[in-house]
């Protein structure tokens, strides 16, 4: 390839890198975040009501915005709506990093789920039309997709240092420009802070090399030739493209919602298992032989979060090294396997199997075991994700690529797919649901979301059709 194609896979891989950066830092500082911004505890009402809107509320904004952001890609163009997007996340993930209140973290949220959104969609129709050549084009899009997990384990290192040296950095003090929403800076050297200004850092390499990005030739010449038809929202479910619109759009919405339902709330089960109990206790009374005296409540429950938070950071790195063990696997099995419906079931269905097993079973017994069903649960359910990246481009013509693109992605995956994380949220603090205490609830209600969505991905997988063959 030439320099300026290689430079694009580069910015492409950054963009999917932190597009999955982005949105994991959530499950990691969504406990810290909401119990210094609401005060609410764990298993409260209101805690569940607050995970439950920042999951959602933010999915709703991008998949509405990110649809619109879908259209203005094919009416303006790829590169310039890419650049756009992801300079949009990383200032929307900085400013998050100066909350005061969660209004005000909900907020700035939303902006990173519509840059992310957004992000995806552009970044996919551009690659697609630059490397025309079926085999080139499936291979680039599944390894620059595999750095989607390069990006969740960013996140989880960078989530992980943020917790251990915190306490040294300068102390967070609000902006003016900000100082809009209220309330004050309590914490100015949280850690959960620090996380989310990290995701400034993709805006660095975009300024450098966004001068030398080319336009996608295929667009730009329809564009220039005048044959470049008007995207249109209707047109996706005219009688030759309905089915593949709603099959997309629903099987995109089972692959986010395994994701978001299940697998994104391991963060808050993993309190719950015997042997993260016995860190905390062991971490509180180490706390007290070097002080030579009782904690008071506040210092305990900093060591008790501080252990959590860790755990839950190696739990997610080993998560999105499955993540990337699958991406990889794809990327390798789309130039072998021509039909797309046995492509994905390769992932459908072992984890119809395994991943309910995973979550009602490990995740409320053994940590160690843990370790190793969520590396098989990320790499059967991330796996998924590289699918849509190839597929979407081939079913849609160009003027259409973006919009049908954006609806499947944010439609099904934002809009109906994240949804399964508040709804595991609602139904895991109801009384009929099993288990001794919120984190085990909370365990079962993903492992049964996990079984539905599997379940009814692998289902409509009989009616996914199956691109034209290609020379």
């Amino acid at each position: 390839m030439s320099k300026p194609l290689w430079l694009i896979c580069v910015i492409a891989s950054i963009g999917f890198a932190f597009d999955v950066y982005e949105l994991l830092m959530l499950p990691l500082i969504v406990r810290p975040a909401l119990l210094e911004l609401t005060g609410a505890m764990p298993g409260s009402p209101e805690f569940a009501m607050w995970v439950g809107r920042l999951f959602y509320i933010p999915a709703v904004a991008g998949g509405i915005f990110g649809l619109l952001g879908g259209w203005l890609t094919d009416r303006f163009g790829r590169r310039r709506i890419l650049t756009y997007s992801i300079l949009l996340y990383a200032f929307g993930a900085f400013a998050a990093g100066f909350a005061t209140t969660v209004w005000m973290l909900l907020f700035f949220r939303c902006l990173v789920f519509i840059g992310v959104c957004v992000e995806f969609v552009a970044a996919v129709a551009w690659l697609a039309e630059l490397f025309p050549h079926p085999r080139q084009r499936e291979k680039v899009l599944g390894y620059t997709q595999a750095f989607s997990s390069i990006g969740g384990l960013l996140v989880a290192v960078a989530n992980g240092l943020c917790i251990a040296y915190a306490a040294n950095f300068p102390a967070v003090a609000l902006p003016e420009a900000l100082n809009v929403f209220g309330g004050q800076i309590t914490d100015g050297n949280a850690a959960w802070r620090y996380t989310l200004m990290s995701g400034l850092l993709p805006a660095i390499p975009l300024i450098i090399i966004r001068p030398f990005l080319p336009e996608s030739p295929t667009w730009q010449k329809m564009r220039d030739s005048g044959t470049l038809k008007r995207p249109s929202i209707a047109e996706l479910f005219s009688p030759e493209l309905r089915r593949t619109t709603v099959v997309t759009t629903l099987m995109f919405a089972c692959s986010f919602g395994a994701a978001f339902g299940a697998l994104q709330q391991i963060p808050r089960i993993v309190p719950g298992l015997p042997q993260v109990q016995q860190q905390v206790a062991a971490a509180i009374t180490s706390q007290e032989q070097q002080s030579g005296a009782p904690l008071t409540v506040p210092l305990k429950k900093k060591a008790e979060n501080q252990t959590v938070q860790k755990v839950a950071a190696d739990v997610t790195k080993v998560q999105e090294f499955g993540g990337l063990a699958g991406r990889l696997i794809f990327a390798a099995l789309a130039v072998i396997i021509v039909s797309r419906r046995w492509l994905i079931r390769i992932f459908q269905i072992p984890g119809l199997i395994l991943i309910p097993f995973v979550f009602a079973y490990i995740a409320v017994r053994d940590l160690n075991l843990l370790y190793i069903g969520i590396f098989f649960a990320g790499m059967l359910t991330v796996g998924q994700f590289s699918f849509w990246g190839n597929y979407l481009p081939r079913v849609y013509p160009v003027h259409l690529r973006g919009t049908g693109e954006s609806f499947a992605a944010n439609i099904g995956g934002r809009l109906i797919g994240t949804s399964f994380a508040w709804l595991t949220s609602v139904i895991a603090v109801q009384s009929w649901v099993p288990g001794d205490s919120d984190p085990v609830k909370l365990a079962y209600t993903a492992a049964g979301v996990a079984l539905v969505v599997y379940a009814a991905g692998f289902a409509l997988s009989f009616f996914l059709p199956q691109p034209k063959e290609e020379a």
